[in-house]
Formats: C-alpha cells, sequence, structure tokens
C-alpha cells in the first residue's frame, strides 16, 4: 500500500448549485484552490461533505470527479460511509471507492450503535474489511450521528488488521492522542488531527498533520505550521495562537460560513446546504467570517506566505 502523505487533509465541503445539485464548476476550483494552498491531500464525501445528505450516486459521481481533477502529487481519500448494515456497506464501499483513491475511510459509529459494545464494532469492521480485501482503508471518529472515538482496543485491532493507513482524529484530548500514538507507532497509520487547539502539541509528540474543518477558511496557515513547527518554533506558537483561537469559528454556522469564506476569497459558488438553512447565516455571523478572512491574509503576510 502506498504511504499517505503528511500534511494537511482539508475535509472538503460540497458546493451546490441554486437547483440544489452539485456544482462541479466550484469544485474543480476548490481543487485548485487547495493545491495552491499547500495541502498534502483532499479528504473528500466526508461529513463536511454533507455525505449524509447525498445519494449513493452524487457520492459515487463526486468521488470520482475529485480523484480525476486532483492534480499531480495530490492524494485522494474518499468516504461516504454512511449505511447500517455490513452488506449496504460493502456495497456502498464498492460504488464510491474509485481508482486513483488513496483510500476508503470508514467511520466506527457504523459498525456498533451507541449502545453497543467494543466487541461488536470490532466483528463488523473486520467482516466489512474481509470483504474488501484489496482496499487500502483509513478511519474517522465522525461526530455524526454520534461519536465514537477510537478507544485501545479498537485502535489495536485496526493496527492488526494491517489494512490502515490514515486516522482522521477527534478526539481534541493531548493524553488520548499520546496514546494513540503509542499505539500506532511502527504501524504505517498516520494521526492526523481535527482539533486546531491542540495542534501543534500534537505535531511536536509525532502526529503527522491536520485534517478537519478550518482547512476549508485558511489552509495555507494549518501548510506552513506542519512544515515548519520544527524548524520555526516560536513563529509556529504564534500561529498556533492565532489557529486555535480562530478555530471557533467552526462552531458558527458550518459549512456555510465556509462557503461564505471562500466566495469571500475568489470562489464563485452558492453557499447553500443541505444540513443548514442559509436563510438563519446571520448578518454578524457573515461579518465575523469577513474578519477572519481579513486576519488569515495578517498573518499569512506576516509569515511571508505565497499563494
Amino acid at each position: 500500500m502506498q504511504s499517505i502523505k503528511s500534511g494537511v487533509w482539508p475535509t472538503m465541503i460540497t458546493p451546490f448549485t441554486a437547483n440544489n445539485t452539485i456544482d462541479y464548476t466550484a469544485v474543480e476550483k476548490m481543487i485548485d484552490f487547495y493545491q495552491k494552498r499547500g495541502v498534502a491531500g483532499i479528504f473528500a464525501v466526508c461529513q463536511s461533505s454533507e455525505m449524509f445528505h447525498l445519494t449513493l450516486a452524487e457520492k459515487k459521481s463526486l468521488a470520482k470527479f475529485i480523484v480525476e481533477n486532483a492534480p499531480d502529487g495530490m492524494q485522494v481519500i474518499v468516504s461516504g460511509h454512511t449505511a447500517d448494515s455490513v452488506d449496504d456497506q460493502v456495497r456502498e464501499a464498492e460504488e464510491i471507492m474509485c481508482t486513483g483513491a488513496e483510500a476508503y475511510v470508514i467511520l466506527p459509529n457504523r459498525f456498533a450503535a451507541e449502545d453497543e459494545s467494543d466487541d461488536i464494532l470490532i466483528e463488523n469492521m473486520i467482516a466489512f474489511t474481509e470483504r474488501l480485501p484489496n482496499v487500502p482503508l483509513g478511519i474517522y471518529e465522525c461526530p455524526y450521528p454520534y461519536k465514537r472515538l477510537l478507544s485501545p482496543k479498537v485502535l489495536r485491532s485496526c493496527v492488526q488488521l494491517n489494512r490502515f493507513l490514515f486516522i482522521k482524529d477527534t478526539c481534541c484530548s493531548i493524553q488520548q492522542i499520546a496514546e494513540k500514538l503509542q499505539i500506532i507507532k511502527d504501524s504505517g497509520i498516520k494521526l492526523f488531527n481535527a482539533n486546531s487547539a491542540t495542534l501543534l502539541e500534537s505535531l511536536q509528540l509525532g502526529a503527522d498533520g491536520y485534517s478537519g474543518v478550518m482547512a476549508n477558511f485558511h489552509p495555507e496557515l494549518y501548510a506552513w505550521l506542519c512544515n515548519h513547527f520544527q524548524s520555526r518554533p516560536e513563529q509556529a506558537e504564534q500561529l498556533q495562537q492565532f489557529l486555535g483561537t480562530n478555530s471557533m469559528a467552526e462552531y458558527q454556522y458550518y459549512p456555510v460560513n465556509a462557503k461564505y469564506s471562500l466566495t469571500l476569497q475568489g470562489l464563485p459558488m452558492e453557499i447553500g446546504s443541505r444540513v443548514r438553512d442559509t436563510n438563519l447565516f446571520t448578518e454578524s455571523q457573515r461579518k465575523e467570517i469577513a474578519q477572519l478572512t481579513g486576519l488569515s491574509l495578517v498573518a499569512r503576510e506576516a509569515m511571508a506566505i505565497e499563494v
């Protein structure tokens, strides 16, 4: 299996047309936006992509389009793992996983209900992987429909399966990240932190990068941190303060606010969403995102980051 690149992996949002269909012109422009800002790869058809509100045909088409339009050197991983039964999940993965994608990303909360044990999760995860023997895998602690973090027991099972390349970690705990890094050491699995506030500390512990929603607002700043945190520690600490504080935008009105931010950065798209009512995106919230966009430019200039 090919290794996943370290660095920034944006959780790619899905732009929709005014008629609520996927806007592939805007998708293509987003890929170019990411590429110019130094990301390592794209996590496509994920929660940020509104995957629970896409049809299977839409998920398949979107994954294929992103993989085919990613420039040389930019890796793509895909999910779309939303079905309930293992049989349906296997069929779903067979439809979505396409030639050129580095891995298919599974969700632990799809293999067990909230009140079910890790043993059931592991049993269903193994059954799934056995039916897709040649597919490299990632795993994502998705918060929807409920958040299920990887316990040490489940993570050790992932290591033993020798199929995983990628973890998107959402625990937001340095202690837990340190424990996970110890479990996956020398396994070939790379851990990408989704939490901005703990990012620098996690990189210093050995995490491989960032995969979170804020890479839709200013990916170049996250790329700089991942690339320079060792060689320029003082500036890295200053940038961490900026990124951690401004990541509160994640809790404002995402993903509508991310789409709005992208329009302010020159990407023409509708800001409509299938998970949020755009009419409830207030004037004050728009101004907050406009000001965050302006601050991001200041930070970029201070770090002499060219895009």
